[in-house]
């Protein structure tokens, strides 16, 4: 990892660029697959799967005796933890459910809201290096919740054309049961337009690597809406002097692990603590089943000293991560200053695992720097927001004036007709 100390400030820019491929470069690609896809449908989703996950796929859709079959393969204690994950994201996510009151904005005219769920959705569950069955109860739960009436979940299988049995079994505890063998840029396409098999839906969620990302950016551009821009992972863990060293470490490992393009930045007000993490990292990683690919990561990542909490803060927003580790003393009211981050984590003892897979928060998260405009993943984002308003008669003499004086000030007429001719009868 790169040691830096006290940067200036003109350089921040510079310091924290993410490790990140060339969007035109990738959206060529992305491109040329989505032409294929809309002319071939399941035969170039396939074709796509053999090509990328080597794999030689016959029916596309997940069978009903795959989905039985891969629940008896799933070890028990395995089964129990996602049972408690699955609880406390549904007692999260359902607390996130607001019913808006009725305002009388003027006497006889009252305005409310009403939300209305996605009627279809994508769901995107990463399995190519790692299967991550945890991303089905962060995106399928507050789907069921909002009520939406179709759920299609798409994820990557293995050389043997099989879906990783606990994807299936989360899937199955939640109750979606049309899933697709099909992942990276070929799953987006396929949400996106439509096949022989699979829906067009009408938004798409998950995290992905920088080829589903940019593909669901360009998904966008043919009327399909996404969750957010959610690319590699990444994090910053924010420590003073009362941090250690061995927490911190295996913080940054957590998320390294993820992917070589996954990014990790330490910063801190404590130079002895650079090296004690920097040695704590290399004890770490060596004894990590995927320490080669956790190995690129912290290869792209930064070790960061800076005189004041103030500037470690600001810095952090600067960067907008992904993930937030505050490990300080004050870690309260250091949070109190956070403007840019998808998800904080607060003390010593709050690992970012935890949001990863039970705590109930959601892990699907806005990266590279996206946290400065998008948040993360909720219960929201699989609603729409419908407004109402209901006006008397009484009502719209009251109002009348204002809307007429103000249409005929723009210079539309029909506008103010629609009231006036109301309002003359």
């Amino acid at each position: 990892m790169e040691k830096i100390f006290n940067p200036d400030k003109a350089t921040w820019s510079e310091i924290l660029k993410r490790p990140t491929k060339d969007f035109a470069e990738v959206e060529t690609t992305v491109s040329e697959i989505f032409a294929e896809i809309i002319k071939g449908g399941n035969k170039a989703v396939n074709k796509y799967t053999k090509v990328f996950d080597k794999a030689d796929i016959g029916d596309i859709l997940v069978s009903e005796t795959e989905i039985k079959e891969a629940s008896k393969l799933v070890d028990v204690k395995l089964k129990d933890a996602i049972k408690t994950a699955k609880a406390n994201i549904e007692k999260f996510h359902e607390s996130q459910v607001v019913v808006a009151k009725p305002v009388e904005t003027t006497d006889g005219v009252v305005c409310w809201q009403e939300t209305r769920a996605i009627e279809k959705v994508g769901l995107y569950i990463p399995g190519g290096s790692a299967p991550l069955f945890s991303s089905v109860l962060m995106l399928a739960i507050p789907a069921k919740i909002a009520g939406c009436e179709e759920i299609v979940l798409c994820t990557p299988p293995n050389k043997e054309g099989k879906i990783h049995p606990a994807i299936l079994y989360s899937a199955e505890l939640i109750g979606v049961t049309k899933i697709v063998k099909a992942g990276g840029i070929q799953a987006i396409g396929a949400l996106t337009f439509g096949t022989e098999s699979i829906s067009k839906v009408d938004k798409i969620f998950g995290p992905g690597n920088q080829f589903v990302t940019t593909a669901k950016q360009v998904a966008t551009k043919f009327g399909v809406s996404i969750d957010m821009p959610a690319g590699p992972s990444e994090m910053l863990v924010l420590a003073d002097s009362t941090a250690k060293a061995n927490f911190v470490a295996s913080d940054l490992l957590s998320q390294a692990e993820h992917g070589g393009d996954s990014q990790v930045i330490f910063v801190t007000t404590d130079k002895n603590l650079i090296s004690d993490v920097e040695k704590e990292v290399e004890k770490q990683i060596s004894v990590l089943p995927r320490r080669d690919v956790a190995q690129q990561a912290i290869d792209n990542s930064k070790l960061i000293f800076v005189d004041t909490v103030e500037s470690a803060i600001e810095l952090s927003n600067e960067y907008a991560p992904e993930h937030l580790i505050i490990a300080t003393k004050d870690f309260d009211k250091i949070a109190m200053k956070v403007k840019n981050a998808g998800s904080v984590f607060l003390g010593n003892y709050t690992p970012e695992s935890a949001g990863d897979y039970a705590s109930g928060t959601n892990h699907t998260l806005p990266t590279n720097g996206y946290t400065k405009s998008y948040s993360g993943v909720n219960l929201n984002a699989y609603c729409k927001t419908i407004t109402f308003q209901k006006i008397s008669k009484e009502g719209l003499q009251n109002l009348g004036s204002t809307i007429e004086i103000m249409a005929e000030a723009e210079g539309l007429q029909a506008h103010k007709n629609a009231v006036s001719i109301r309002l003359n009868n």
